[in-house]
């Protein structure tokens, strides 16, 4: 099952591609509670059969994963398309696929991640978790537009 969260970014649409895929960037925004924080990015520019990773934390040291991925698809400031996996001497695919499009519109860039469900967490709270990040991903775009 797939599922869909949606933000409008109020940024010009290069600073919200930039701030999507670009390391520096993404340990300010790659969380989806105040308790939490991405303290390690490996975010390469994207390409086809390029690789990411992103550590997620809690800042209280008591849990952490890797969300590692290898981009399917690249349309630079258009789209992009990547399967979840994780990586051990090469890359193993999981299955689960995420596709991010983004849309030019007059009020602003349309951010719209399409995931594939996974069946451990409710399908409610993992739209919350998803829609909890792309909501930090907003405001620090924003932030780098002022």
């Amino acid at each position: 099952m797939k599922l869909t969260v949606s933000t409008l970014v109020h940024a010009p649409l290069p600073t919200v591609w930039d701030a999507f895929w670009k390391s520096e960037h993404i340990v300010r925004w790659c969380f989806a509670s105040d308790d939490w924080h991405c303290p390690k990015s490996d975010s390469p520019e994207p390409g086809v059969g390029v690789v990411f990773c992103n550590t997620f934390a809690a800042k209280d040291g008591s849990a952490s994963f890797d969300f590692t991925a290898r981009y399917d698809l690249v349309e630079p400031m258009k789209r992009v398309s990547y399967t979840m996996g994780e990586m051990k001497e090469y890359f193993l695919p999981a299955g689960r696929e995420v596709e991010v499009v983004f849309e030019e519109t007059p009020d602003g860039i349309r951010v719209t991640e399409i995931f594939d469900a996974e069946d451990v967490h409710s399908h409610e709270m993992q739209i919350a978790g998803w829609s909890a990040i792309l909501e930090n991903f907003k405001r620090h775009s924003e932030g780098l537009a002022k």
